[in-house]
């Protein structure tokens, strides 16, 4: 069958882009090649628990709520309150005066770099303005029109505004840990700061978060909400959504695609918004008959190659028998939480290193211990992102018990390598029983002793689901020598398109928001061009 529009992919981005192009009128299918959509923003259940598999809370940014309002979809939000703690110290990230708490926090903790903190914290006081002009109104491509007033009392100040910080937020893409030196050689202080977000993250993004802390909402019912109603919507809007279905094969000359099945898709425009790896690997490169678009594709599939996805995460998944006091009395519902001061700097990485870039088989006796050693050092160091979906919508869990979610970033080729070396399900045995220890010495005295049921993701999972590049969670990693993708928040308006004719992409994005918000307006972006290029033909 032919289609309007082609959309591969059915996370947010590809959704977003289906559900603009069914209200325009156009003949849509969604491929997704898992059997829900949604990719990180999804929620699944187990046992009567409700865990999301994805992004703990929704960032609106100026964008979610208004594409929602745009499209008529009615959705019911809670406010997603922050907790921060590091050891036996926590604070409420509630209003933007919980910024002074925060360094209080950092004060308690490093008595002698106050003076250091304060600076650090200027710093950080003064990239939250920034964000408040970014983000300071419903972003405009998200409006249906402008009245007069409008424009001048609102629009065209903000937009000055705009133009005028974007300059003072480019000077901030250095590495926040390389940023941070500037003000402190307190190594220790800098990982407290810094070492929950991706490697090398510029310093905006790293820095921009506590504002974002302040802007987190959680959609009643779990993360799920939000792809069901875009799925929903393109449904009655006349759209088609088809799970389980993997595109492998494109021929951009006679505009197909095939998925693993055989089945064909013709289509007058393809949107991908999946792993884009796998869109110049499923071009049969033979086949094409202009030599230059040949040379340009196969130019821009090596350039692709050795790029790296963003960081991944180890998540351990808990359902307990304690209610929801016992954690409301420690905590707010989506913590960060550091269970020790001295830092991930402290490790010794080398010795784990020289291992994993041995063959595999070396895994055996002291190799092990050595993962071991180092896994042990990690989880006690490392930062975790907790969420306990039912202290926000208590009917996602029964009553009396919690389910708690906890992630911690995780490098791709550690899990890689064991996985190779046949220690895949002992190690991950070992990464849970080390995670419930340490938090149940610090954090959650009564976790240990209290647990239902239990069980985990890799970065591996990530890979098998969604086909992700090194399992990662959101975009590339910033240790690229070079950006795969359009990642200049002036220019995001070009980084839909592709050299492929008549194939646009969608959700591809490295930089601060990196995740939701830029996988809607990029899907918007990315359906308002197919839209006008069939408009254009017709």
């Amino acid at each position: 069958m032919l289609y309007d529009i082609l959309v591969v992919g059915g996370g947010v981005a590809g959704l977003t882009t289906a559900a603009y192009c069914a209200r325009a009128g156009h003949s849509v299918m969604v491929c997704e090649q898992q059997p829900s959509v949604g990719g990180h923003v999804n929620s699944f259940v187990r046992n009567g628990f409700v865990f999301d598999q994805g992004i703990r809370s929704i960032e609106n940014s100026g964008i979610i709520f208004p594409m929602l309002k745009q499209l008529g979809i009615e959705l019911e939000f809670v406010r997603s309150a922050v907790s921060l703690g590091v050891a036996d110290d926590m604070i409420a990230v509630d209003t933007p005066q919980s910024l002074a708490d925060y360094e209080g926090l950092l004060c308690r903790l490093f008595p002698d770099n106050k003076d250091d903190i304060a600076r650090i914290v200027q710093e950080i006081r003064k990239i939250m303005g920034y964000m408040d002009i970014l983000y300071g109104i419903e972003n405009p491509l998200f409006l249906e029109s402008y009245s007069l007033s409008y424009m001048v009392s609102t629009l065209l100040p903000w937009l000055f505004r705009y133009l005028g910080s974007m300059p003072k937020i480019s000077r901030l893409h250095e590495p926040v840990n390389t940023y941070l030196q500037r003000f402190t050689d307190n190594q220790s202080l800098i990982d407290i700061i810094a070492q929950h977000f991706f490697k090398e993250t510029p310093t905006f993004f790293a820095l921009s978060y506590f504002s974002l802390y302040l802007d987190y909402n959680y959609p009643k019912g779990g993360t799920k909400a939000i792809p069901q109603a875009l799925s929903k919507f393109i449904g009655d809007h006349g759209g088609q959504v088809k799970t389980d279905t993997t595109i492998t094969q494109l021929d951009p000359i006679g505009h197909t695609a095939v998925d693993r099945d055989g089945v064909v898709y013709e289509y007058r425009q393809l949107v991908w918004a999946a792993d884009l790896k796998s869109l110049y690997a499923s071009i049969d490169y033979d086949e094409l008959p202009d030599q230059r678009l040949r040379e340009t594709l196969l130019m821009r599939r090596a350039e692709l190659l050795d790029k790296r996805g963003g960081d991944s995460i180890f998540t351990l998944y808990l359902s307990v028998d304690l209610p929801l006091d016992y954690f409301k009395s420690i905590s707010s519902a989506h913590l960060f939480y550091t269970p020790s001061r001295p830092g991930l700097s402290q490790i010794a990485t080398e010795e784990l290193r020289e291992l994993i870039s041995s063959p595999a088989g070396k895994l055996q006796g002291e190799g092990k211990l050595v993962v071991q050693r180092w896994l042990h050092q990690y989880f006690t160091y490392t930062t975790y992102e907790i969420s306990i979906p039912a202290m926000r919508d208590d009917s996602l869990a029964p009553e009396g018990k919690t389910a708690l979610i906890i992630s911690t970033l995780f490098d791709y080729d550690i899990v890689r390598y064991v996985a190779d070396a046949h220690w895949y399900e002992e190690f991950k045995t070992y990464c849970e029983d080390a995670m419930i220890a340490i938090l149940s010495e610090t954090l959650f005295p009564e976790l240990g002793r209290s647990i239902i049921d239990r069980f985990s993701s890799t970065p591996l999972t990530i890979e098998r689901m969604t086909s992700n590049t090194d399992g990662a969670i959101t975009g590339w990693a910033f240790t690229n020598d070079s950006m795969p993708v359009m990642h200049s928040m002036g220019k995001i308006g070009k980084s839909i398109f592709t050299p492929i004719p008549d194939v646009l992409q969608a959700g591809q994005w490295v930089f601060s928001p990196s995740g939701l918000p830029i996988s809607v307006l990029t899907g918007k972006l990315a359906a308002d061009t197919a839209v006008k290029r069939l408009s254009k033909r017709r």
